[in-house]
């Protein structure tokens, strides 16, 4: 069975907005060759499930439609140009919380094997911008892939990052040539 990959959201797929949360499409800005990145991607995994921490809901600066409407309007961005996200989820608690569902906790990837029990963590990888990304990917048992310009990360928590590439793309590219994850 083909792998399960895993994509954080914000600083993967869109530009992040520092100290800030994206919390209309019109904000909702894709990184560089995101969208040719998962087209690329598409063929190698069984699923690809978008995991992303929303504290901006849980602040009351957007609303759970908000979120909703502007996951949709990105999953209709990435199938136009030929890729795929078969599932999103989201945690809106507050970092504060101590929430399961939020990252680096692995609530979030326990709900994503209950909707898709063919999951095995083992055969998955975790594509993420932070170190609660890097975490919940090893806590799972993941391979783990930090998407990053800086290296203080990499450098700091190398058991924890099993490859570092500056942008989705350059990871697709990895995967393509090397014919699998």
């Amino acid at each position: 069975m083909k792998p399960t990959l895993f994509l954080d959201r914000d600083g993967v797929i869109n530009k992040r907005i520092i100290d800030g949360y994206v919390c209309q499409w019109s904000e909702f800005v894709f990184e560089d060759n995101v969208l040719e990145a998962l087209s690329i991607l598409s063929p190698f995994f069984h699923r690809i499930i978008v995991v992303t921490n929303q504290q901006g809901i849980g602040k009351g600066l957007m609303t759970e439609e908000d979120f909703c409407h502007i996951t949709e309007k990105m999953k209709q961005e990435v199938t136009i140009n030929g890729g795929r996200i078969d599932c999103v989820l989201h945690c809106s608690a507050l970092e504060c919380d101590n929430s399961f569902c939020r990252k680096p906790k692995v609530g979030m990837g326990l709900q994503a094997r209950k909707i898709y029990p063919e999951i095995r963590f083992k055969n998955s990888v975790m594509v993420g911008d932070s170190l609660s990304d890097m975490l919940f990917g090893k806590w799972l048992k993941m391979n783990t892939v930090l998407i990053a310009d800086n290296t203080k990360l990499s450098r700091k928590y190398p058991e924890i990052i099993d490859r570092k590439y500056k942008t989705l793309k350059e990871y697709a590219q990895y995967v393509k040539n090397k014919g699998g994850m």
